[in-house]
């Protein structure tokens, strides 16, 4: 019976910058003779299950990048670096989506569109754009950046993003914004383009008030307002505001409840078909004012407000 060889281990090589992520049940590259998973991968499944609930929270415009995350189909904003551009990057714009799901895209012009409605691979969403931006800033020109799992120390968009920039979306009837001559588009980009637009559901954004968005569907329209108050104190003032009969948008509206995004509370009203975004823009106005007025106020909700508040919360969805 051949003896069996005795087992030995490999010694730890130290590498130089970052631990390239594997598969899980692989060695460890950084030579520690573990596997992955019981190494430098801890790390990388904590940072996977760790959820940031307010990851634009510092942004300017927090309310919009929720909103263009979550509500808008096509839509981009011009992003100011806190550095400044790097030499032969002209511009860097977010995008709601891109050609193909691509994460981010170098055009040819060296101008940078970084998408923001891609999947992420950590419970960080700031975290992954800022990883995605970062190697889009360096990408070769005219090619995309494919998705990646974040380094679990990386930049976030807070670090990277001008404090002091203007956030301004800009929504779009469709997605021609992706090339710069659509009709004489690529075979695939063509395909992706034209698929993307039959989906896209008609969205306007309100002037008169930040971060409210109207949106035409077949069988009524909607008016989604992300909102930037705390969620309890939100839901009470809604709350205050319907059982007096004052939280509706003007006739044959309604507040039909609200959702939770990404940290931030999204009332939503149902709205005649009949009834435009251009419509909505004085009524929407008044109800800030009123909405304003009631969150000052601190007396205990009346009974009336509590059931009230109740059928709001429970028509709550929680999206992410």
């Amino acid at each position: 019976m051949a003896k069996k060889r005795p087992q030995t281990k490999a010694k730890p090589q130290p590498i130089d910058g970052e631990i390239p992520v594997v598969g899980a049940r692989e060695p460890c590259p950084c030579g520690s003779g573990r596997r992955y998973k019981a190494c430098h991968g801890r790390a990388a499944a904590h940072a996977v299950t760790e959820l940031v609930q307010r990851p634009f929270e510092g942004l300017p415009g927090e309310c919009d990048w929720v909103a263009l995350r979550e509500l808008v189909p096509a839509a981009t904003a011009e992003l100011t670096l806190r550095d400044g551009l790097p030499e032969g990057v002209p511009s860097v714009t977010l995008a709601t989506v891109l050609p193909m799901a691509w994460p981010a895209l170098r055009r040819d012009d060296g101008s940078v569109l970084l998408g923001l409605q891609n999947d992420t691979a950590s419970g960080d969403i700031s975290r992954d754009l800022a990883d995605t931006l970062l190697r889009a800033l360096e990408a070769e020109p005219g090619t995309p950046v494919q998705g990646r799992r974040a380094p679990t120390e990386g930049l976030r968009l807070q670090d990277l993003l001008d404090p002091e920039g203007a956030f301004q979306p800009v929504v779009h009837s469709g997605f021609e914004f992706w090339v710069p001559d659509a009709e004489n588009a690529a075979p695939e980009v063509a395909a992706s383009l034209e698929r993307a637009n039959a989906a896209a559901i008609p969205t306007v954004r309100l002037s008169g008030v930040d971060a409210a968005y109207w949106c035409e569907t077949p069988e009524k329209n909607h008016l989604r307002w992300v909102m930037p108050h705390p969620e309890e104190q939100l839901l009470d003032a809604l709350a205050r505001l319907h059982a007096a009969g004052r939280s509706s948008l003007g006739e044959g509206t309604r507040l039909v409840g609200s959702f939770r995004a990404h940290g931030l509370t999204v009332p939503v009203w149902d709205l005649p078909s009949g009834i435009s975004a251009k419509d909505v823009e004085q009524p929407a106005a008044e109800f800030a004012e009123r909405l304003a007025a009631a969150l000052t106020v601190t007396e205990p909700l009346t009974p009336q407000e509590r059931r009230a508040r109740g059928g709001l919360t429970n028509r709550q969805v929680t999206l992410s």
